[in-house]
């Protein structure tokens, strides 16, 4: 009988990038790469698991702005011409090397891997990979959580409770609308809380949410179990928070496991690295190197002289650091039940694309993890947070702390002198949303579009990933563009309406450009 309880979260996101103006974008790259480099690969790790009757348990959230975007046409189109042109590389890649031993099998590896990611998700799973994880979550292997609408970081938008309310609703409304059911648990945009947002959760039905460490640990009581049990908050909803021991296995830079010298370098890249002549098919048209996943060297160190990449000693590595992982789970799982006496849940949350695209060996990992749980070992098992309520529904009261999980734990990442200039924008553009909800209530077909363009701007606008992208420092002038494009989109449907001058013409071709939420109803910023 175990005594504990690992819960994995991956957090699967990324901002919503859609541009059917043009016939190549480099940002649509995201979406590419992740496809291959993480959700690809986690599936496949999945499958097998299931295949060879492992019993595990993960939680992931699928954002709205993601699920979006794997479920459109257009990008399918467009990630099935950007996997072929990568198989395409690989052969060429193959037959260039094939007197260079030391990367010729690299070689073969890549035109395997990018073949079968062709498979999986043109034929195993008919371009839409939403239903393989939704296969997982029926099979009661995977929890699927949903999350703001789009990605909002909710607390600098408080100052209207409606724009929040807003995020919230239609991040499960758009939940249920794919996956049929309704979502129980929320991943709060960066994991920013502030007190009385579960309230609001509360009303749209969210059963639990997640904070980091300080969010709990600073809560107005002070939790008796501190980060290994859940706490209510007073309108009934859970709150989980972060294990800081388990995060830093993975997460830091100078001690966690994706830094170990035989993995694969993820800076290194054939795209930088080849031939301009060679590689410019595989790059930007206009003659702009980026990464084209293929990557020949291991970290080796800090050091400019790279060994070449070895993946069965990669994989050797990963396998004795999931080992290492799970002993240190037990060990701290066998102590805090000795403490708790009762069974604790170690929370241990992540970016889902650390795992394939960051950290190359990041899936292995975690494929092997979740075996030797539950084959080598009875100390602790993988549960899902609503599977840990459902075994303890008692838990303590209080209220978290305001927080993230940001850099310095607080909202100073999403509010400063590089980024600070768009909330006055959201803020006004969120007064005119519930001023136009207000103010019409029965509109023609034409004003009914453009009310509801109106909404999707907004969202788009207060997506966080902007403001982070401006405080990280790159691809600044794409982030602050697509923050004033929102601006002036929303502006422009806002004065035509009150000017009664709407532009139909161009509703039709921002709803175009804009499609996410196809069933989205401008009445949820009513409040009258």
């Amino acid at each position: 009988m175990s005594k504990g309880y690992l819960s994995l979260v991956l957090h699967a996101h990324l901002p919503y990038v859609r541009h059917p103006e043009y016939d190549n974008f480099l940002e649509e790259d995201w979406l590419f790469e992740a496809i291959t480099e993480t959700y690809i690969p986690l599936i496949n790790a999945f499958d097998s698991l299931v295949n060879d009757n492992i019993d595990f348990r993960i939680t992931m959230t699928l954002t709205p702005t993601l699920v979006s975007m794997l479920h459109d046409p257009l990008l399918q189109d467009r990630y099935l011409k950007h996997i072929n042109k990568l198989i395409e590389l690989s052969y060429k890649e193959v037959e260039r090397t094939k007197y260079q031993p030391e990367f010729h099998h690299l070689a073969m590896m890549y035109r395997d891997l990018f073949l079968n990611c062709r498979y999986v998700f043109e034929e195993k799973y008919s371009r839409n990979l939403i239903n393989a994880f939704k296969k997982f979550a029926e099979m009661g292997k995977l929890e699927i959580v949903t999350c703001t609408a789009t990605h909002g970081f909710l607390p600098l938008l408080q100052i209207n409770e409606q724009a929040v309310k807003a995020q919230v609703y239609m991040g499960a409304k758009y939940y249920k609308d794919v996956f049929g059911w309704q979502p129980k648990g929320i991943w709060l945009g960066e994991c920013a809380y502030y007190p009385g947002l579960d309230r609001i959760l509360a009303d749209n039905g969210i059963r639990f949410f997640f904070v980091d460490t300080h969010g709990l640990m600073y809560a107005d009581s002070r939790p008796k179990y501190g980060v290994y049990s859940p706490i209510y908050c007073p309108s009934g909803v859970a709150a989980f928070a972060r294990d800081p021991e388990s995060s830093q296995q993975v997460w830091s830079a100078e001690i966690g496991y994706p830094g170990d010298p035989v993995y694969r370098d993820f800076y290194r890249d054939a795209g930088f690295d080849l031939d301009f002549e060679y590689i410019k098919p595989y790059i930007h048209p206009d003659g702009i190197r980026k990464m084209t996943g293929v990557k020949y060297f291991s970290i080796t160190g800090k050091t400019d002289h790279k060994m070449p990449y070895n993946p069965h000693a990669a994989y050797e590595k990963a396998c004795m650091q999931a080992g290492n992982f799970m002993f240190n789970r037990e060990k701290q799982v066998d102590h805090l039940f000795g403490l708790m006496r009762r069974k604790p849940i170690v929370l241990a949350p992540y970016d889902a694309e650390l795992y394939g695209h960051w950290w190359f060996e990041g899936p292995m990992f975690l494929q092997q993890l979740l075996r030797k749980i539950a084959t080598e070992q009875d100390t602790v098992k993988t549960i899902t947070p609503w599977e840990y309520l459902k075994e303890y529904p008692k838990n303590q009261m209080a209220t978290p702390a305001g927080s993230s999980w940001g850099n310095k734990g607080y909202y100073e990442v999403w509010l400063n002198g590089t980024n600070d200039w768009i909330y006055p924008h959201l803020h006004v553009m969120a007064d005119r949303m519930v001023e136009l909800a207000n103010s019409y209530n029965e509109p023609d077909a034409n004003l009914y579009r453009a009310l509801n363009q109106a909404a999707r701007e907004l969202l788009l606008a207060q997506s966080s990933d902007w403001p982070f992208i401006m405080n990280s420092g790159t691809m600044v002038e794409y982030a602050c563009k697509r923050v004033k494009d929102h601006i002036y989109r929303f502006n422009r449907i806002y004065d035509g309406i009150k000017g009664y001058s709407l532009d139909m013409n161009f509703v039709g071709e921002v709803e175009k450009r804009d499609n996410i939420f196809p069933h989205i109803d401008y009445r949820i910023y009513k409040t009258q």
